[in-house]
């Protein structure tokens, strides 16, 4: 091979690799931005008085910060506002997959600041929580990723709703949860129903079902929001198409209602 010939090979071989190289990014970084995150949804059932408050110190000075050394980030502690079994304090925490979840477990069982705190410590007479309720969804591939409200960096007060969809099978769950891929989540906010997560249950009660929670500004925006996204000519179409009418791939629909915590990073 001439030496023009063999340089020419070079470069032409070193542009080829080059390309394939930004292209293996690329393709990293799209996939990265689409995976699809994990939810733990806690439930804990309390009593009113010192229980209520021994579990805000524990998960404001103990476990929230034990959870973001662990790398999970942002926790989102809620206390029930409007709904049954009160009192009830609600966490989300969000996990980039399950392996991450798992890690992320054992760090926070083994983080010396949990285990020394007394809300791990009781004793059987004085529970720190009368029971604990546990979900695990994945999030949808139309939002692969909890979204933080604007209103927390802007320190503002908010309201969440928390609903969910249960079905009569898990065809008709999983047609629920194309439906708002292909076009709910999109009429949601352009409506003004902004969404935090939306997630199908994988572990949990009431199976199969799928969770999702929406942020408002104060009840008086939920209202106006939702009376706005009933009245929208494509939610409409959308809502009477066959194969996605509520009496098709729907049986129950439960909202409750939350405030976040002073410390909720949610």
């Amino acid at each position: 091979m001439k030496r023009r010939d063999f340089l020419k090979s070079s470069v032409a071989l070193t542009s080829v690799a080059a390309m394939s190289s930004s292209l293996a990014v690329s393709a990293a970084e799209v996939e990265a931005k689409s995976a699809r995150e994990f939810y733990e949804l806690r439930l804990y059932h309390l009593r009113q008085g010192p229980m209520l408050k021994r579990f805000d110190e524990f998960y404001r000075d103990v476990a929230l910060p034990a959870w973001n050394r662990a790398g999970v980030n942002p926790v989102g502690v809620f206390d029930l506002a409007i709904g049954p079994d009160a009192p009830t304090k609600y966490v989300l925490l969000p996990f980039k997959s399950l392996a991450t979840m798992a890690t992320a477990h054992e760090k926070f069982e083994a983080d010396p600041e949990v285990l020394q705190a007394h809300f791990a410590n009781v004793p059987p007479t004085d529970p720190a929580y009368i029971r604990k309720e546990s979900s695990l969804l994945l999030a949808f591939t139309g939002l692969p990723k909890l979204e933080v409200p604007n209103q927390v960096a802007e320190k503002k007060p908010r309201l969440f709703e928390l609903r969910t969809y249960e079905a009569h099978s898990r065809k008709a769950n999983k047609k629920k949860v194309e439906m708002f891929n292909v076009g709910e989540i999109a009429i949601f906010r352009r409506t003004g129903l902004q969404p935090v997560f939306f997630g199908e249950t994988l572990v949990g009660t009431k199976l199969p079902n799928l969770t999702y929670m929406l942020v408002f500004d104060d009840m008086a925006a939920r209202d106006k929001n939702w009376a706005t996204f009933v009245g929208d000519p494509e939610w409409k179409k959308l809502s009477t198409t066959p194969g996605y009418t509520n009496a098709e791939i729907l049986t129950n629909i439960t909202s409750v209602f939350l405030r976040p915590t002073a410390y909720s990073q949610i």
